[in-house]
């Protein structure tokens, strides 16, 4: 797991937790707020797989190389 995936997950938590308290108290402004971290961290975490994945292939295409 890479640092852009950690920091991903971290923002879609503390969007989901945002969500709860405007729930809580009817604010839909920090509903909204919430929902929109939790979407940008949702894509931060799917950026963060998508460049673990390139660096696993370019690892493996170099392993087959050294061969």
């Amino acid at each position: 797991m890479n640092k852009d995936e950690l920091k991903g997950k971290a923002k879609a938590a503390k969007g989901r937790l945002k969500q709860a308290a405007g729930d809580l108290t009817d604010d839909e402004r920090l509903k909204r707020e919430g929902e929109a971290d939790e979407t940008a961290g949702r894509a931060r975490e799917s950026v963060g797989k998508v460049r673990r994945k390139v660096g696993e292939a370019i690892q493996d295409v170099g392993k087959a190389v050294k061969k």
